[in-house]
C-alpha cells in the first residue's frame, strides 16, 4: 500500500525537476574594452605649456545569467583600471579608493503572472541594475565611462500592447546600523555623484510610462530624488565638513519624450523637463530643459540634421533667489553636449546653464564602417560679468567631433576619434571654467577596442 502511494509521487517529483532543468537556461557573456586616449584640453581648457596626457584605461567584464520558470537572475562582475596603475611583480598595492573590481550589477526578476497568456510582462526586479530609458540623456548607464553607471533599487515593471510603465524606487545607506537613518551621500573613497556631481541620494522614486505610436515613441517621466539635510558647525568657517542629519530635500523632475520618423525620411526627437523642489543643499529650484533635433536621410548612407538644447542657468549678471541650473539626473551626457566633455560631467562649468546649437551627420560607407561629424555652437542662456564689472560674450566655444567606427567582426569592434575646441574668453573666465593662461584650442584624440564575443547559451 505504501508503496503504491509513494512511487507515483517519488516519479511525479522527478518529471518536475527534469521539466524546471529543460526550461531553464544559463548564459554566459563578457567584454574586453581597452581605450588610450590622448588628452590635451579634454574636460576643460589646458594651461598654456602644459604637456598632454596620454593613457590607456580598461574594462574586463563577465557577465552571467539564469533563467527559469518565472525568474531571471543576472550579475555582472567589472575590473576598471588604467594600464600600470598596479606594480607588475606586486599584489595589492592599490589603495581601496582605485581598486577598480567590483559588482556591476546583481539583480533578480521574477513574473508576478504567467507571462503571455494576459499581459506581456508584469514583474518585479530587485537588486544592483542599469537603468536605462529613451535617448539615455536623463536615465542611462553612461556606458562611454569604463565603471558605467548603475543603482541599487527595486523596479515594478509592466508592459502589454504598445505600452510601458514602470515604477522605480531606491533607498539608500552607508552601512547596516542599530539605530538611525543618517545617510552621508559621498561615501569614503567613492566619489559618487549627480551630474551636477557633490552627493548621492538617499532615496529615489520615479514613474516611467511609455507608448509606442505608428510614427515612433513617446514618454512620460517623473523623478523624484532626496538628498540628506545638513548643516555646518559654528567653528567651521569654511564650510568643509558637513554634519548630516534626519529629513531630507527633495528634487523632482517631470517632463516627456516624442521620438518619431515623418515622410519616411526625417527623423525627429522632442523633449521638455520642468525641475522643482529643493536642490541637495536646501535651495528652492526653479529649472527648466528643451531639446529639438532632426536626422534627414540623404540617400541610404547619409544622414544630417540639426538641434538645439536649452538648459537653463542662473542669471549671472542678476542672480535669483532660486536655484535655475537644470541638472540632467543619471544619464550619459558624453553621448549629448561634445564627447570632450566640457559639460555636466566631472568638470564644472558655473551654474550658469547651456544652449548648445549644433549639426550631426553620420555616413555608412560600408555594412561595417560608420564615420560621423558633429559641430557644436556653445552659448550661455544669460550674459555674466567679468572681473571688470562688465558683460561678456555669451559664446563659449565651438567644438568639432569626428569619430569612426569599424566592426572587424561581430564580436570585435574599432572605434577611433578626433575632437577640437575652440574656446573663448568666456569660457576660461572665472564665472565658467576658470583658467588662467589658457590655450585657445583645445584637443581630445582615443582609439577603442571592444571584445565581445557572443552569448554562450547553456540549456
Amino acid at each position: 500500500m505504501h508503496k503504491k502511494v509513494h512511487i507515483p509521487i517519488f516519479s511525479l517529483l522527478i518529471c518536475l525537476c527534469f521539466t524546471q532543468a529543460v526550461q531553464a537556461q544559463f548564459t554566459v557573456s563578457g567584454q574586453l574594452r581597452t581605450r588610450s586616449e590622448l588628452r590635451n584640453g579634454q574636460g576643460t581648457p589646458q594651461v598654456a605649456d602644459t604637456a598632454a596626457a596620454f593613457f590607456t584605461s580598461q574594462r574586463t567584464r563577465l557577465n552571467f545569467g539564469y533563467s527559469g520558470y518565472r525568474f531571471k537572475v543576472y550579475a555582472s562582475v567589472q575590473d576598471v583600471r588604467v594600464w600600470g596603475q598596479d606594480a607588475s611583480s606586486v599584489n595589492r598595492v592599490t589603495t581601496d579608493a582605485n581598486d577598480g573590481l567590483m559588482i556591476h550589477e546583481a539583480w533578480a526578476e521574477v513574473s508576478l503572472v504567467d507571462t503571455g497568456r494576459v499581459i506581456k510582462n508584469f514583474s518585479i526586479k530587485i537588486g544592483r541594475q542599469e537603468l536605462v530609458y529613451d535617448d539615455v540623456r536623463l536615465l542611462g548607464n553612461l556606458d562611454w565611462l569604463q565603471q558605467a553607471r548603475r543603482h541599487d533599487a527595486a523596479l515594478l515593471k509592466f508592459e502589454h500592447k504598445g505600452w510601458m510603465a514602470h515604477l522605480g524606487a531606491a533607498y539608500n545607506q552607508n552601512a547596516e546600523r542599530k539605530s538611525n537613518t543618517i545617510y552621508n551621500g559621498v561615501p569614503t573613497g567613492y566619489a559618487a555623484s549627480t551630474n551636477g556631481m557633490g552627493a548621492m541620494y538617499k532615496s529615489m522614486q520615479f514613474l516611467y510610462v511609455g507608448k509606442k505610436l505608428h510614427f515612433g515613441n513617446a514618454s512620460f517621466l517623473f523623478f523624484k530624488d532626496d538628498f540628506s539635510k545638513f548643516h555646518f558647525a559654528e567653528t567651521d568657517i569654511n564650510k568643509t565638513t558637513p554634519i548630516y542629519e534626519h529629513g531630507v530635500w527633495s528634487r523632482y523632475t517631470v517632463g516627456g519624450n516624442l521620438f518619431g520618423t515623418a515622410f519616411r525620411k526625417l527623423g525627429f526627437a522632442l523633449s521638455a523637463f520642468y525641475q522643482g523642489g529643493k536642490y541637495r543643499e536646501g535651495t528652492a529650484l526653479d529649472e527648466y530643459f528643451l531639446s529639438a533635433s532632426t536626422s534627414y536621410a540623404v540617400g541610404r548612407k547619409l544622414s544630417v540634421g540639426p538641434g538645439v538644447d536649452i538648459t537653463s542657468g542662473n542669471n549671472g549678471a542678476d542672480p535669483s533667489k532660486k536655484y535655475q541650473r537644470f541638472d540632467p539626473l543619471y544619464g550619459t551626457p558624453h553621448k549629448f553636449w561634445g564627447f570632450m566633455d566640457y559639460f555636466y560631467v566631472a568638470d564644472g562649468f558655473g551654474p550658469n546653464g547651456l544652449n548648445d546649437y549644433y549639426l550631426k551627420s553620420k555616413y555608412k560607407a560600408k555594412d561595417n564602417l560608420t564615420l560621423s561629424l558633429d559641430a557644436h555652437y556653445f552659448m550661455l542662456p544669460s550674459a555674466v560679468t567679468g572681473q571688470d564689472g562688465l558683460e561678456m560674450d555669451k559664446a563659449l566655444g565651438t567644438e568639432v567631433d569626428f569619430v569612426v567606427n569599424y566592426s572587424l567582426t561581430k564580436a570585435i569592434t574599432l572605434e577611433g576619434g578626433y575632437s577640437t575646441m575652440f574656446s573663448t574668453d568666456t569660457m576660461v573666465s572665472p564665472k565658467v571654467k576658470n583658467v588662467k593662461r589658457a590655450d585657445d584650442v583645445s584637443t581630445w584624440a582615443y582609439l577603442m577596442i571592444s571584445i565581445k564575443p557572443a552569448d554562450l547559451i547553456i540549456k
